[in-house]
């Protein structure tokens, strides 16, 4: 989920669609794909708290990731004039405060901020299920928060090394691991709308462009994907209307305008932030190893208390989820079959993968299954 809160008076409906995601027993984690706030909202210190206990109350593991409007766009004089920069450092002390997610049940989480090098980069994160490697950037819209003024774009060029690295870390720890996929959260859309070759004589045109801000972003992606030769899923908010709530493709190419095939992109759009979440079931034995679903808070379900009972052991020693009602419907889910492999030495590769633009359809309500054992620690 994301965008869900753009005012004080959605606060008690975010509550109430943690709530209801808190009691799918299936639900392995949550991520908050970024905007905590709204662009019209101030970002003062008192609301990130108040937000920040929202996300904490939920039951599943959740994972934030920083959006636009929750640090590139303080600036802005309805937002209340803040240093974006600071209020980033405000961001990382308060939500990226360990080395667990949000929410009341445990997940380990690996900070790049364990790197001595990255220090600051808190929010940049790792964990594993599974044999699946998860993956939360700092990549917000508003170009990445670069800057067209004069002079060095200091946070953005470093936060382009951190990430750069971080990417390249996570392709050679899934390599190693023998993953079966690695997943990769972000706010920003980083994808053109269109590929566009470059021209080695624009400069004779004597137009200046608008600068990419995402350019250096997508030459790591690229990297990471030759790499780790197994499927790269990059999810994350699309600002676009999405007819049916999220969009599948394979928009990344290399600078010869080749498409990188192992890598997909799921785009979302909910019609309603703040009564539907996107259900992403994954499972890299199936034949059909994702399957993509908009789920709804049911109209009538009653508010739970935000603290949740204790968690008591579970049979393989680990803690478990108290139990608690299912919510009875379940949407249309899309499959995607058989993700393609990147190419090996001869050019050969894995199934060919489905660019699904958001069509309904697929497995019934009684074929969704799981998506990752229970969380656990990352190696």
């Amino acid at each position: 989920m994301a965008n869900v809160v753009t005012e004080p008076g959605d606060e008690t409906t975010l509550q109430r669609l943690i709530d209801a995601i808190g009691r799918d027993p299936q639900i392995s984690f949550v991520v908050y794909g970024g905007n905590l706030k709204g662009s019209r909202e101030t970002c003062a210190d008192r609301l990130y708290d108040r937000r920040r206990a929202l996300l904490d109350a939920s039951r599943a593991p959740l994972i934030f990731v920083p959006g636009q409007r929750d640090w590139v766009t303080c600036g802005t004089a309805g937002a209340g004039g803040y240093d974006p920069v600071e209020r980033l450092d405000f961001l990382r002390q308060n939500f990226f405060t360990d080395s667990t997610a949000l929410g009341q049940y445990p997940l380990t989480l690996t900070r790049e901020s364990e790197v001595s090098r990255f220090r600051p980069y808190r929010e940049n994160t790792r964990w594993q299920l599974g044999e699946t490697v998860f993956i939360a950037l700092n990549v917000p819209d508003g170009n990445n928060h670069f800057l067209n003024a004069g002079g060095r774009n200091g946070e953005f060029e470093d936060r382009v090394i951190a990430n750069g690295f971080w990417l390249e870390h996570a392709a050679e720890f899934a390599r190693r691991r023998n993953a079966r996929a690695i997943v990769i959260f972000m706010q920003g859309n980083a994808m053109p709308e269109q590929y566009e070759r470059q021209d080695r004589f624009a400069w004779l045109r004597f137009r200046r462009t608008p600068r990419d801000g995402f350019t250096e972003l997508r030459h790591s992606l690229v990297k990471l994907a030759d790499v780790f030769r197994g499927p790269v899923i990059l999810v994350h908010p699309e600002n676009a209307r999405l007819t049916h709530g999220f969009a599948i493709d394979q928009p990344l190419r290399n600078d010869k305008g080749i498409r990188i095939a192992n890598v997909t992109r799921i785009a979302f759009s909910l019609r309603d932030p703040l009564t539907q979440w996107l259900q992403i079931d994954a499972d890299m034995m199936r034949r059909t190893p994702l399957r993509v679903s908009v789920r709804e808070v049911p109209e009538h379900l009653p508010l739970l208390p935000p603290q949740p009972p204790a968690l008591l052991p579970g049979g393989n020693g680990e803690p478990a989820l108290p139990e608690m009602p299912e919510i009875s419907s379940m949407p249309d889910v899309t499959e995607i079959p058989g993700m393609q492999q990147a190419p090996d030495a001869n050019g050969a590769s894995g199934t060919n993968p489905v660019e699904d633009r958001g069509t309904s359809g697929g497995a019934s309500a009684g074929t969704v299954t799981p998506a990752w054992p229970a969380p656990g620690s990352a190696p």
